[in-house]
């Protein structure tokens, strides 16, 4: 298996959804979202690839937007991708299900083993998933539910899995998250802290640990392009975003910090790992 943490953020490719114009318009009001300014929402969409592409290095691979699915974009709630392994998630909302088939249609066509959750009863969002590079954690939240988390250890046998009571709205990765090998930055709420508590009772691994004043801010993602011993980056919230975390973001010397914001397609709901599913293996092109 290698060394432990070794494959947290060892990555080759990137997938997005672009943005549809469904999702500034009367038709997201249908589907629970606030109104938002659609081109602003664009580009910030249109930075993270960017970023992904060219600071990072990353293969890009972008789905295009359908009108239908007016969340598309937040395709990291679709599948858990870890190593050759994509287990396509079962969104708690019936309405956001559909999203998961251009997904698994992009991640087959590169080559990954696909498992399908295949219980009715199962509910899981992928951003309820926390991957360590030792171990999972699933958010048992409003949005997964024990079942879709017994499926996940199914799944990915070679990993302890550990489930984490997530109150209020969020998904786990919305209170926490990988800022390093080592490290776990987690907001401030008590939510948050909650859930950091839990990991720390039910893990075996000594993890250091980051607050930070807001709970986005966490929701970042720690990448390490390329071959091993190259250098490690953490995409986070900034660019404007969350200015109160930005100065204790500082504190993670061992990485290089890369600064994106979607502050307008948070209003959809939208956290940072939820634009983008990493693909931590270097598929079958």
């Amino acid at each position: 298996m290698g060394t432990p943490g070794e494959g947290l953020g060892r990555c080759s490719h990137a997938l997005i959804r672009g943005v549809p114009e469904s999702l500034g318009s009367g038709e997201a009001a249908g589907a629970g979202l606030p109104a938002l300014d659609l081109a602003k929402a664009r580009r910030e969409h249109g930075v993270l690839g960017g970023k992904l592409r060219q600071r990072l290095g990353l293969q890009l691979l972008e789905l295009l937007p359908e009108e239908a699915l007016p969340r598309g974009p937040l395709l990291g709630d679709t599948a858990v991708v870890q190593g050759d392994t994509a287990l396509i998630a079962r969104p708690w909302s019936p309405a956001r299900r559909p999203e998961v088939d251009g997904v698994r249609k992009a991640l087959q066509d590169l080559g990954l083993r696909i498992v399908e959750m295949g219980d009715e009863n199962a509910t899981l969002d992928g951003t309820d998933v926390l991957f360590t590079g030792r171990e999972f954690f699933v958010g048992l939240s409003k949005w997964t539910n024990h079942r879709g988390a017994e499926i996940v250890a199914d799944t990915f046998r070679d990993f302890a899995v550990s489930t984490v009571p997530v109150s209020g709205p969020s998904h786990l990765r919305g209170l926490c998250g990988m800022g390093g090998p080592r490290t776990v930055v987690a907001g401030s709420s008590e939510a948050a802290q909650k859930a950091v508590r839990a990991m720390a009772v039910l893990t075996d691994h000594p993890y250091a640990s980051l607050t930070l004043p807001d709970d986005a801010a966490a929701d970042c993602l720690f990448l390490r392009p390329g071959l091993p011993g190259g250098p490690s980056f953490l995409l986070h919230r900034g660019g404007g975003d969350l200015p109160n975390s930005q100065e204790a973001l500082q504190k993670l010397s061992d990485v290089t910090l890369v600064p994106v914001s979607c502050s307008e397609l948070e209003k959809a709901g939208a956290g940072l790992s939820s634009l983008c599913l990493v693909l931590s293996t270097r598929p079958h092109s």
